[in-house]
């Protein structure tokens, strides 16, 4: 048993990406763990302003912040997170904290060979709050004594904090998470193959080719300092322990079921996702939609080649060249990506509110973004020559917001909207986990995903490559067999498309069942054996 767990990441009351996912669908049963032992620290971006996911009520950390002695401008809000289970949260102030940037990081560099020179972009924000939560770690840890604490942290982006606990606070655990290194990101990200090289490639040479050598510094002094360094994947893995030099374990992802809808619910939300699909599609095309059309969606952060954004649209490239004798019934594909965007579109919201397949000027995308002539995702669907016309059986819709229930177009959230869907896509080439084609079956949505990412991998070592079966189907993606990969996509869809509404039913109740073996409940416990084996090590210094 634990006296304290802190868990520091940037993604804490901070909806950013799959990290955020990661840690808000954890709390719960982290809470019921270890009921109000679980703190959670993230920055606060709001100032003066409250932060709509942190509910600043009392809470046991009270005391506590009444006596704090901390920096001086240095800021904490204290309460609970807005996710299911309410864990005790804490968001950091930190703008007062540049002032001793020099001083820490030369610390950095005698203590652990932290090169912080090359830094540049977001390293000097991440390292000082990541530096204000390991304070904060401290203060609460000096003010209750408590003795078995684990101090977990997330990402390269908090890893100075984790160097800052582990010189000052030697009795305390540590525990160091990479969702994704920051070099094989960056060699994913410039085109070079990283599956077939991997064995041939040196993190720290590689660093220095791309630019990267403050956060891979940092990334891989965290790595080897922590108690216990862990990744998501076995994919993951491998990575780590070519690229940061040590073997990381397996604690791989989850997903909590309350984000569910239920019953008679779920059925009412599904229905009126897929209303607000088509129509959205009806108004923009200028073609009545029926009811019965396909509709597909991939989602993610916009990394092109990464998330398999370049591959889900050449397949629905492919599709629309096919008759519509063949593929049975209209598809809808939705790319659902934030982009940079400037507000929803008005004459979209005015075609919406008078019920009208108007049929609109660039009826690609349902917001404006303002950088339309660089936008990756939109430039590829111009180039492929997308213009959702009549007589196109395949339309393709660029939704460059965050569906948060007020984008102002659908104005329902993300996992509502999932919903509607009939099959998601999610051909990633590098992806650490995965949780997008997770979200889509527990929403009861049959996905594709590959076996480059953690979730394929988990489905296809525990259930197999039966997608009638589970409800995903895990393509095979290597360096160099992208044709291959767009063409047993372009066969799901089709497959998909023939099904009857009994067969896409029991596709879709198998998919759901597939999601609820992974739960946290199932997963939850590689973290408890992680935090024990830290804490094992803690205490024997």
């Amino acid at each position: 048993m634990l006296d304290l767990l802190f868990e520091t990441s940037w993604e804490v009351c901070n909806k950013v990406g799959g990290i955020y996912a990661v840690l808000s669908t954890k709390a719960k049963t982290l809470q019921r763990l270890y009921p109000d032992n679980v703190v959670f620290i993230g920055p606060d971006l709001c100032g003066d302003a409250p932060n709509p996911l942190l509910d600043e009520v009392a809470t046991p950390l009270d005391e506590w912040k009444h006596q704090a002695s901390l920096p001086a401008g240095m800021t904490v809000k204290t309460g609970r997170w807005r996710v299911p289970g309410n864990p005790l949260a804490i968001l950091v102030g930190y703008n007062a904290l540049y002032v001793y940037r020099n001083e820490l990081f030369a610390e950095m560099w005698r203590l652990y060979g932290v090169d912080s020179l090359h830094a540049y972009g977001d390293y000097d924000e991440s390292c000082i709050f990541s530096y204000g939560a390991a304070l904060v770690i401290e203060s609460i840890v000096n003010y209750k004594k408590s003795s078995r604490v684990v101090a977990h942290f997330d990402e390269w982006t908090t890893g100075m904090g984790l160097l800052y606990v582990k010189s000052r606070l030697p009795q305390v655990a540590t525990v160091f998470t990479t969702h994704a290194t920051s070099i094989g990101r960056s060699i994913c990200g410039n085109g070079k193959p990283l599956y077939d090289y991997m064995a041939g490639y040196n993190g720290d040479q590689m660093a220095q080719e791309l630019n990267m050598e403050s956060k891979h510094s940092l990334e891989k002094s965290a790595a080897h300092e922590a108690d216990v360094f862990t990744t998501v994947s076995d994919v993951t893995a491998r990575e780590c322990e070519q690229l940061l030099e040590r073997r990381p374990v397996v604690t791989p992802n989850a997903f909590e079921q309350n984000y569910v809808p239920k019953g008679a619910k779920y059925t009412a939300t599904r229905r009126e996702a897929r209303k607000r699909l088509l129509a959205v599609a009806s108004a923009l095309s200028g073609e009545q939609l029926p009811s019965d059309a396909l509709l597909v969606a991939t989602s993610g952060r916009c990394e092109m080649r990464n998330k398999g954004i370049d591959l889900y649209l050449d397949t629905m490239n492919v599709l629309r060249h096919r008759s519509a004798k063949e593929l049975s019934r209209p598809i809808v594909a939705f790319v659902l990506v934030p982009g940079w965007t400037r507000e929803a579109r008005h004459d979209l919201r005015d075609a919406l509110d008078r019920d009208k397949a108007v049929g609109l000027f660039n009826p690609i995308i349902t917001h404006t973004i303002h950088n339309q002539d660089s936008d990756a995702i939109y430039s590829k669907m111009n180039y492929l020559g997308f213009r959702n016309s009549d007589n196109e059986p395949v339309k393709v819709i660029y939704v460059p917001s965050y569906l948060n229930g007020d984008d102002g177009i659908f104005n329902m959230t993300y996992y509502n909207l999932l919903t509607g869907f009939d099959l998601s896509i999610f051909p990633s080439y590098y992806e650490p986990w995965g949780y997008t084609p997770l979200e889509s079956v527990a929403m009861g949505v049959p996905a594709i995903t590959t076996n480059l990412a953690g979730f394929g991998q988990w489905v296809e070592k525990e259930l197999g490559n039966d997608a009638g079966k589970t409800g995903v189907k895990v393509i095979h993606r290597t360096d160099s067999n992208y044709d291959q990969a767009l063409a047993q996509i372009v066969e799901c869809v089709l497959d998909v498309a023939h099904m009857t509404t009994p067969e896409h039913d029991r596709l879709r109740r198998n998919a759901k069942a597939t999601s609820k073996r992974a739960t946290w409940d199932n997963f939850m416990a590689s973290y408890i054996t992680a935090y024990q084996e830290a804490l094992n090590l803690a205490q024997a210094r």
